[in-house]
């Protein structure tokens, strides 16, 4: 007595498997602008920081001397204008009384050039003074998780040398893979024929799993695919990009990425205890209207949704032995008791889009997740 069942009919998509890690999309090194020493640290050890928030703040009383010089200076320049805008109209009108020399006009002329130049250079340095004191408080160039602070507060810190902590953003983040040449060829071939709606896989929809989860949880979008392959690996990389919001994914982390491997295609699905291994072949067992058992020789696809995906070798129509193979021998007529294989739960298996039929070669089965 064997148990069988028609093969469960549904549309199938194929999905490409990677492992990769998390990736941040911008990490920074906090310097300080200008050298100083450090007088009070403005964050925790790992807080998450947002641009323009104080981190550090630098000893300001140097820079607000040298910004007080500065403004001082600019002062001085500005009477020494005023004073040579006077000499120069006095000697107009004296030039036009014929009371002075030319050579005594053209001197007080370059006088006066030269106070409005100085003025000019006297502004920049209260700029640049100005700009100095502003950079004694360190900001957060970037939203994002923050380290830990690497110098204590009354350290002398070095412009644009020390570093003071690292901030990476985290939402969104990168999840980084390497592919094998095939799939690139693949994934190209694909574009050429419309099976994907842009070509290089950019845009196209991946789901991610961590290493404490079951199912594919975590959506997200291809964007980028490098422009080489690695000679010595044969692989290239690619990147998706993935929401964060609550900031649980952190760079450095771990998971299985699966990406869109093809098109939507009607295809068999039965369970793997009624597959059959014989030497390179796989073998399932049907039986006929009298109850005769036969072989049939299958082409395996991906597993979906805790089934196996079969590709060609046995039809929708046919009977087959789903338990109790060890018992069905070729030719033999056996009893059968009508069985059913369960479909797969909703969200088990990927959702078909409206794709022509790929190349079937370079897709991984779905290892049981």
């Amino acid at each position: 007595m064997v148990v069988v069942s028609r093969p469960l009919q549904t549309k199938i998509v194929d999905w490409d498997d990677y492992v990769g890690r998390f990736e941040a999309i911008n990490s920074v090194d906090v310097r300080p602008r200008v050298s100083g020493y450090l007088q009070s640290i403005e964050f925790h050890d790992g807080q998450i920081v947002h641009q323009g928030q104080v981190l550090f703040v630098i000893d300001p009383r140097p820079y607000q001397a040298a910004l007080n010089q500065a403004r001082g200076q600019e002062e001085h320049a500005v009477s020494a204008l005023a004073n040579a805008d006077i000499e120069l109209a006095r000697a107009k009108k004296l030039l036009g009384a014929r009371i002075i020399a030319e050579q005594e006009y053209e001197t007080r002329l370059a006088t006066e050039q030269q106070a409005a130049g100085d003025l000019s250079a006297a502004r920049a340095a209260v700029q640049t003074a100005a700009l100095n004191l502003e950079f004694t408080r360190v900001i957060a160039p970037l939203d994002g998780r923050a380290s830990d602070r690497r110098v204590a507060v009354g350290n002398l810190v070095t412009q644009d040398s020390t570093i003071l902590t690292n901030i990476t953003d985290l939402d969104p983040i990168y999840f980084t893979f390497n592919a094998a040449e095939s799939f690139y060829l693949k994934y190209e071939r694909q574009a050429q024929t419309g099976v994907r709606q842009q070509s290089r896989v950019y845009a196209n929809p991946v789901e991610i799993r961590l290493q404490d989860q079951a199912d594919y949880a975590i959506k997200g979008r291809m964007n980028f695919v490098d422009n080489t392959l690695d000679p010595n690996s044969g692989t290239i990389r690619g990147r998706a990009i993935v929401a964060n919001p609550g900031y649980i994914l952190t760079p450095g982390m771990f998971g299985h990425l699966r990406l869109l491997g093809s098109g939507t295609y009607d295809g068999l699905l039965i369970p793997d205890e009624a597959i059959v291994a014989q030497q390179s072949d796989q073998i399932v067992f049907v039986v006929d209207a009298n109850g005769e058992v036969a072989q049939r020789k299958v082409k395996l696809g991906p597993r979906v949704g805790g089934l196996r995906v079969i590709q060609s070798g046995v039809k929708a129509d046919e009977q087959v032995v789903i338990d109790g193979v060890q018992r069905a021998k070729v030719g033999i007529k056996v009893g059968t008791t009508a069985g059913e294989i369960t479909p797969p739960k909703p969200g088990t298996m990927p959702s078909p889009v409206d794709l022509t039929p790929p190349p079937a070669s370079a897709t991984f089965p779905d290892q049981g997740r």
